[in-house]
């Protein structure tokens, strides 16, 4: 049951309805307002649940978040039930409620989620790529340099990376992940997840970059991007700790075995050389 005075965030099916929790349901039906993204996806949601909404419908995006969130404040001040609710997934991720949630919880206010359907996750374990450790990127920008400048700075980043994209500018998203990120690097593109045309398409980033190129790619898009192999340390990477070593009273030629040992690649003698020739 919804708690008055208390800002609920819920999750709302990515595409197929019946993926919605009964909390979702009951929430729906309790709530006094409701934010929502897109006040008609809500009444076509509601209508696929069949649910009847008695609470006051606030439309609540990006564009109007700033001006609205005090709105909802007075709401939980007046001791309402508040829901925000977005076109799909969870609020505040790539979505709005991120300034709704803040505002409450400076005035006092508490916060409650009810859990649900995540393309982030759906797509992720879909994808047949690592999940242990995996980073959300979000949208990557619109411009090409500037997506570029972004896609560099994780060429080395060794988590699964997990990008949202457009339909119309998946093609050339997944020419710059190539460029940046190589073009062997296994990818997933995983596209109306969870709807009766689901598809989840697994290759190299220059495969996947061929495909898009080619085909008029529909619908809501996941990128799930392998992460990094790990560098190997060079033999000047590992100089430092062989001398670290041997200034804590190690001999220089059992530091660099040790050292060595641990490597892949560097022998003992380029470590013992590279030390010696440092000390000079």
């Amino acid at each position: 049951m919804l708690a008055p005075g208390v800002l609920t965030l819920a999750a709302t099916p990515i595409g197929n309805p019946l993926d919605a929790s009964v909390r979702l349901v009951r929430a729906l039906e309790q709530a006094d307002l409701i934010a929502a993204e897109d006040t008609r996806r809500l009444a076509r949601l509601a209508a696929d649940l069949e649910v009847s909404i008695t609470a006051t419908v606030l439309s609540y995006h990006e564009h109007n978040e700033a001006e609205r969130t005090p709105r909802l404040l007075e709401a939980l001040a007046a001791g309402q039930r508040v829901l925000i609710v977005t076109d799909a997934g969870m609020p505040v991720v790539s979505d709005p409620g991120f300034r709704a949630v803040r505002a409450a919880t400076e005035d006092g206010f508490g916060t409650t989620v009810i859990p649900g359907p995540s393309a982030v996750l759906t797509a992720l374990a879909a994808s047949g790529i690592a999940p242990d450790r995996f980073s959300f990127e979000g949208f990557p920008p619109r411009r090409d340099g500037k997506r570029a400048s972004v896609f560099e700075p994780l060429a080395d980043e060794s988590r699964t990376l997990i990008f949202f994209e457009s339909p119309r500018r998946t093609a050339a998203t997944l020419t710059a992940m190539r460029e940046a990120f190589g073009k062997d690097r296994q990818a997933a593109v995983a596209r109306e997840l969870t709807k009766t045309h689901e598809e989840v398409l697994r290759g190299t980033l220059a495969e996947l970059a061929d495909w898009a190129a080619n085909t008029e790619v529909l619908g809501e898009i996941v990128i799930v991007v392998a992460g990094a192999a790990p560098r190997a340390a060079s033999a000047q990477d590992l100089l430092a700790e062989v001398l670290e070593c041997a200034a804590a009273g190690e001999r220089l030629k059992d530091a660099a075995k040790a050292v060595a040992r641990g490597s892949q690649g560097v022998t003992a003698r380029e470590l013992y050389d590279l030390a010696l020739a440092a000390r000079r």
